[in-house]
Order: C-alpha cells, then structure tokens, then sequence
C-alpha cells in the first residue's frame, strides 16, 4: 500500500505540471469521416489509374507528341488532342508509370491502391495488405527489368520498349554492360530469393501460405519462436510445476509495478493530444528569443524585403508563348535504312582486307547511325595497333566507298572502330529531335542540340558548360545549318527575358531571317539601326561594347558577393539586391559570329583582342561565343582563340591541316559531309550528324515570336565610342550627351571631377562616362587630365552651376 501511495503521489505530482505542456491537436486522424474521404479517394484512384493503363496500350504511341508538348502549348487544346479515354490527365499518368517508369508492371500499382482504399474504409484485412505490399514492390521492379533485358537484347522487340519502361531498359544495360548475359542468372537469382523469404519456405516440401492475414502469421511466427507460446502445449507434468512457481513468484514481485504500468497506459491512450516537453533552459531561450526580436527591429527593411514575392523576370512578357513543333516540318522516310546485305558485304570485305595483309580479326561488331556504320572489330593477339590504322586508303579502296576512318583504339573499349558510310543515310529532321523526351525533360542553362551519334542518340549539350564554340567547315557542308539549329534550339527552350543573341554577318545573308525577333532576343548598340550586324567596323565596336558590358557585370558580381550569373541572378529575384544602387537582372547574352575569317582578313587585331577577353573572362557572367569559319587556317584560328575555344566543331574541311587546326587531330578530312560533323571538347572526340533545319522552318519560326507582343526596342548594349570619333576641341555644346546636365551637377555636388564617379552613380559605361568629362571640361567645368587624381571642380556650388548652365545654352 505504501508503494501505491508513493505512485499516487507520483501521478498527482506529473497531473500537476501537465499544465505546463504544450499540445498538438490532431483529433482528425481519428475522425471517421476522414477516414471514409481518404478510402474512397484511394478507390478512385486506383480505378483511374486502370482504365489510363489500359487505354495507354492502344493510345500511348498516338499521345507522345501531346506529351511532348506539355509546357508550350495550351493544355485545353492538347487534352482535346489526346486519344486517351481520360484525356490530358490520363495521358500524362499513363506516360509516366509505363513509359517512363516500370511499364506494363505498372498495373500492378491499381489493385495496391483499390485495396489499401478499402481496407481503410472497412477496417477488416482481407488479406496481408503489407505482404501484397512486398510483392507489388517486387514485382514492379524484376518485372521492368526483365522485360528491359529481353527488349534491349531482341531488336524484334524495340518498337515495344513501352513494356519495360524507362527505368527497366536503363538498368537492363547497365547490368548488362556489367555482367553480360549473367543478367538472366542475376534475374533468376533474385527471384528465387524473394520467392524463399516471401512464402517463409524452411524445406522445398512445406512453406506457408503466402497472403495469410497478419495476426495469423504473426501468431504463427511467435509459435515457432516460442514467444508468447502456451507453455503447456507440449510440456510434461513436471516442467508445468516448475512453471507455476516460477509464474507465482513473477506476480508476486512485480503485481504493483504491473498495476502502475497499466494507470499510466490508461493515461497516455486516454487523450488524443501528442504531448511535448516544454526546453528546459527556458531563462536562454528567451533571451534568446529577446535578442531576435531586437536583430529583427534593426533589419526591418530586410525583412519587407524578404517577405516580398519573388521578382519574375518573365512579367513583362508573360503572355509570351514558346514556339510549337508544329513549326518544323515532318521530313517523310528517306528509306535510309542499312540493309542486312550492305553490313554483311562491308563486313567480308573488311575482314577479307585485313586477312590480305596477314591481320585476323578475333570478332567483330556492327552499330549502325544516321550517316556512318561504325564496326568494332577485336584484332587477334599480337597485332600491332598502327598496322591497321595504315590500312585506311586500303579498306576505302575494297569497300569503295568514301571518308572511311579509323579509330584506334577507341577510347574505354578496348576495341578499334572503322567507320563506313552508309550507302543509304537516314535525314535527321529537326522536329525529330526536338520533340524528343531528353530535349523536353533538358534542364540546362543554355541547352544546343548538336546532332545524333553513331548509335542514334541523341546528343545535347550545355553552352555554359563548353562555354565557348568554335566552329569551321568547308563551304556547303553544313556549317550554316548549325548554327540554325543552335539558335532553333535556344529559341524553343528559352524566355526573351532570359537570353539576348549578337548576331554578326558578314555576309549579310545569313543570319537576316533572324531580324524579326529584334524586339524579343537580339541586342545591339544604342546608335544602330539593325540587329544583325554586317558592316566590320560596327563589329569592332559591338566586341568593345561587349567587353564593358562584361567588366560592368564584374563590378556587379562583386558588389553583390557572387561568384557567377546564376548565383546573382538568383540572389536578384529573392530581392537581396537593390535595383537603386545599380543591380539588374543579368539575361545571358550569346554572340555569333558567322564568318570569322572576313573579319581577321579586314580588322585583325581589333577584332582579335575583344574575341580573346570574351573567351577568357565572360564565362562567369554570362556571355557565351559561338564563332564559325570556313577557313580553318592558324592566321585565322589563331594560337589565342584556340586556346579559349575548348568546344569545337569540324564539318568536313579540304586537308588534313585544316583538321589539325581546327581538332589539333587528322579525321575532319574523311568525313562525308551534308552536316556529318565531329565533336571535340577535351580530349573527347564525337561524330555526329547535324540535324536538317530548312531556312522555311526558321521562317515560320521567327514569324511566330515575331508576331507576340515584344519589348519595346532591342536589348541596349553599353555605348562605345572609339577615340577618333570625337575630339574634345570639336564639342559644340548642342551635341551634348543626354546626361551631361545630370553629370555637371553630380561633379559639382561632391566636388570630384572623376570618370569612376560618373560612371558609377549614373550607370554608366567607361567610354561614355570618359565622353561626358572631356565635354565638361571643354566647357570649363572641371579642370584638366591630372593624372591619377580627380580633375579640379571649377564652379564652387551648384547655384553658380545652374547659373552657368542657363547661361551657355543660351549662348
């Protein structure tokens, strides 16, 4: 009893501070009424997702290009558009589960759903809902994957990849990249495992039944433990004397202990409030808390700052729609496709040449592309490497056939590749690889679609991460193609607001298609009438116009403690930086330039060291080059572009010289051309076939920005002016800079006639700041070029300013 009295004194005592706990109420996950929403929610669902599956194995192939174009398109016109008995929704559910995911295992993720539903709605298990858990788990998994070895291994069975999804393909040629055709044991292997541990088989003759209810198997498995078994089930007369003194002297003991566990398990599942203990360092915590307080009345204009929405970059343009694929037009089949006869006669021949100069050949492997068939071929024992890479001319001579290149080896396979020219190439159209899933899903900074590899991939790349592009190639060979479908590429995945092209063309033919858009994606000089920039010595200006843009958003990279663009640009639209105190949000801006060559033959070092700094130092702040020639020579391409061009692209040029300029390797020579193109950046090299854009899908490409609401001029690039466009003896005070007023009375007010001070409170670009100081000491403003200090301010106050102001004008 006294035990007892303590444990009374005990609960009164934890009643009593109970007051001083904090409570969360979550009474609604006991209220019945949302149980049942939650049930019948499941059910539907479930229901839902059948049917979409179900209609995805006679609609999916009809609704990808409505998938493809979710995000660019109006979603009522691509529900009315989809074929699937749910529409839009059910489409996209469908497409993600099956094609994306685990395929036609999917369907195994509905009757999971439906039960779970109803067990929550009747509260009576028809079964282990936990084991049809495990096995739904399992067979999502080893079923994809099964089904992806046998699509990935059987080419009857590509235009099926549906049936594995996505995530069984991927990780069918990874295991089998890994382990070969020890897949199919590894499949076996982990099936037979789970089978043993999901029916709980203890000998091949006796396992239990698979989808007992729970408290059954549970009850089961304690049985066989002995954990909570009746210890008189098989127990003789003198081991149940034992048992009973020992339960005796159990309850005994502990009858009290029992008795107070049972008052405080009443207690604790009497409510249903989750308890919390209150910290109990409470003097520090409001101190602490105190302190806060204080910091957040001295950040005050911090705080509004933060609480503000986000700045949207995209507002003023935000009825902008990106381009359609319907744009592009759909190429009809070229009958491009390599006959089973051409790989067997190309494959006797190559073998047939090799074994002429005494080369055998262990095995050999055929992987066919767009343009080239690249053979991989394992030479015997002893061989030397540079005996069959000699053989080039030879193998071209038995295959009669042109541009054959070998490599050897081939970099992490341990094989040497000879690349043949199909007879019949395959059109790569540019609708084809930008309504594809990769492109869609591409979510880079600035995404280029570069072409297809030899094993029809598709291959994009990130023009931030290259960061810069060289490209050459011999006149017709696909080089102007390219630089169409890298600006296609750009303008299907980017806002206005996001990225400003610099178009330069000195051919004047070019790039002109691309005048539409002026108002949405081009930038050029305040004083220049067009866009596109053709005549050489505005292109002098516009690299130096560049080149202060890039040293201006330097300083505001510094100012704002950022390391790159994305950082400031991020940090811009949290509202962390203050549009007054000169910070702006930064679009990435990409130059290109079509003809370099012109340009070296005409200007040379002026154009030259704009290039170079651009190359060296814009990386950071957003401005990315794309250079093209088709003239590849080193007067050209000089040691110091090439240097900071480690991206480059060889279309088929004349000479192996000019491969070796443009690649620093041979190869360039023995392509085929018609945009059948190689790939360097660092010391990976990649042949590709450059995907077809007609100059009527750029046409209608433009047309449809064109025609949307714009901003209201080009993107203004910082003013340039060169040092024998004005001299100061020549200023007429009626030619004055807009902001020469503003200057005069900033020079006056903090007595400091400085260019940096100019150029720092009004916003403006070094040379124009330097314009605005030489016409204000023309006018007897400030004083003369004093070296590295400030000029001398000549009118004392800004009374006498305003004064001297009126009185000049007048004059």
């Amino acid at each position: 009893m006294a035990r007892s009295s303590a444990n009374q004194n005990t609960y009164k005592t934890k009643k009593e501070k109970s007051g001083s706990k904090k409570t969360i109420r979550l009474n609604f996950l006991h209220d019945k009424r949302f149980h049942l929403a939650v049930g019948f929610f499941l059910m539907a669902l479930s229901i839902f997702l059948f049917i979409s599956f179900l209609s995805y194995l006679f609609t999916g192939k009809y609704d990808q290009s409505v998938i493809g174009a979710i995000g660019s398109e109006d979603s009522r016109d691509l529900g009315l558009e989809s074929k699937n008995w749910l529409g839009l929704l059910g489409a996209w559910a469908s497409h993600l589960f099956i094609f994306k995911w685990f395929g036609i295992a999917a369907f195994f993720i509905p009757p999971l759903t439906f039960f779970s539903g109803l067990e929550i709605l009747t509260k009576k298990p028809i079964f282990s809902l936990w084991r049809f858990s495990q096995l739904s788990v399992f067979a999502l998994i080893w079923i994809s994957l099964m089904l992806g070895y046998m699509v990935y291994q059987s080419e009857n069975l590509q235009e099926l990849q549906y049936i594995c999804g996505g995530i069984g393909f991927e990780f069918a040629i990874v295991l089998h990249s890994l382990i070969g055709w020890g897949t199919i044991i590894f499949l076996l292997l982990s099936l037979a495992i789970f089978v043993i541990f999901f029916l709980d088989i203890n000998n091949i003759f006796s396992f239990k039944t698979a989808f007992t209810n729970q408290e059954e198997q549970n009850t089961e498995n304690e049985n066989e433990t002995g954990i909570g078994a009746n210890p008189f089930d098989s127990a003789s007369a003198e081991d149940v004397e034992k048992a009973f003194d020992l339960y005796e002297d159990y309850k005994g003991e502990d009858a009290e202990q029992e008795e107070l566990e049972d008052n405080n398990e009443d207690i604790e599942t009497s409510s249903t409030e989750l308890v919390i203990e209150e910290a109990p360092k409470e003097e520090k915590i409001e101190k602490a808390e105190e302190d806060h307080e204080l910091e957040v009345e001295v950040t005050k204009e911090e705080k509004h700052i933060s609480e503000l929405e986000h700045y949207d970059p995209k507002l003023d343009l935000s009825d902008y729609k990106y381009p359609s694929v319907n744009l592009l037009k759909d190429y009809e089949d070229t009958g491009g496709k390599v006959t089973k006869e051409e790989l067997e006669a190309n494959k006797d021949n190559i073998v047939a040449t090799l074994l002429n100069f005494k080369i055998g050949i262990s095995s050999i492997k055929a992987t066919i592309g767009p343009t080239v068939t690249l053979y991989e071929i394992v030479p015997e024992a002893g061989i030397k490497i540079s005996k069959i890479k000699s053989l080039e001319d030879d193998i071209a001579l038995n295959l009669a056939a042109l541009g054959i290149r070998i490599i050897a080896p081939i970099p992490g396979k341990g094989t040497i590749g000879i690349e043949v020219p199909n007879k019949n190439r395959e059109l790569v159209s540019m609708k084809s690889v930008v309504t594809t899933e990769k492109f869609q899903d591409f979510d880079k900074e600035l995404p280029v679609i570069l072409g297809k590899t030899i094993s029809n991939e598709l291959y994009i790349s990130d023009l931030t991460k290259m960061p810069h592009l060289l490209m050459a190639g011999a006149t017709g060979q696909g080089k102007s193609v390219g630089l169409n479908v890298i600006l296609t590429s750009l303008l299907y995945k980017k806002h206005p607001s996001q990225l400003k092209f610099v178009l330069v063309d000195p051919k004047k033919v070019e790039l002109t298609l691309f005048n539409k858009i002026e108002k949405h994606f081009l930038a050029k000089l305040p004083d220049s009438e067009e866009a596109i920039i053709t005549d050489t010595k505005k292109v002098i200006n516009t690299l130096n116009s560049l080149c202060i843009e890039m040293d201006t958003r330097y300083e505001m990279l510094k100012d704002a403690g950022c390391r790159n663009i994305k950082e400031y640009n991020k940090k811009f639209t949290s509202r962390r930086l203050n549009p007054e105190n000169g910070h702006r949000y930064l679009p990435y801006i990409v130059l290109i330039i079509d003809e370099l060559a012109d340009l070296m033959m005409t200007a040379g070092k002026e154009v030259e060291t704009p290039i170079a700094r651009l190359a060296q130092l814009a990386r950071a702040i957003g401005i990315h080059l794309v250079v093209a020639t088709q003239r590849p020579s080193v007067n050209v391409i000089t040691g110091i572009i090439k240097a900071n061009f480690p991206a480059r692209i060889s279309f088929k040029v004349t000479s192996k010289v000019d491969s070796r300029t443009i690649l620093d390797a041979g190869g360039a020579d023995q392509l085929v051309g018609m945009g059948d193109f190689l790939f360097s950046q660092g010391s990976e090299t990649v042949r590709l076939q450059c995907p077809f854009v007609d100059t009527d899908e750029v046409d209608k490409l433009c047309d449809f920005i064109s025609e949307q609401r714009g901003y209201e001029s080009a993107f203004k690039l910082p003013e340039y002016i060169s040092e024998d466009d004005e001299k100061i003896g020549d200023f007429d005070i009626k030619d004055r800079d807009s902001m020469f007023e503003e200057a005069a009375r900033l020079v006056v007010l903090h007595q400091q006639g400085s260019t940096s001070l100019i150029q720092r409170k009004l916003s403006l670009g070094y040379n124009r700041a330097g314009r605005i100081i030489d016409q204000l000491e023309a006018v007897g403003i400030v004083g003369g070029f004093e070296g590295s200090k400030a000029r001398q301010v000549l009118i004392p106050d800004e009374h006498s300013l305003e004064q001297y102001l009126s009185d000049l004008i007048k004059d």
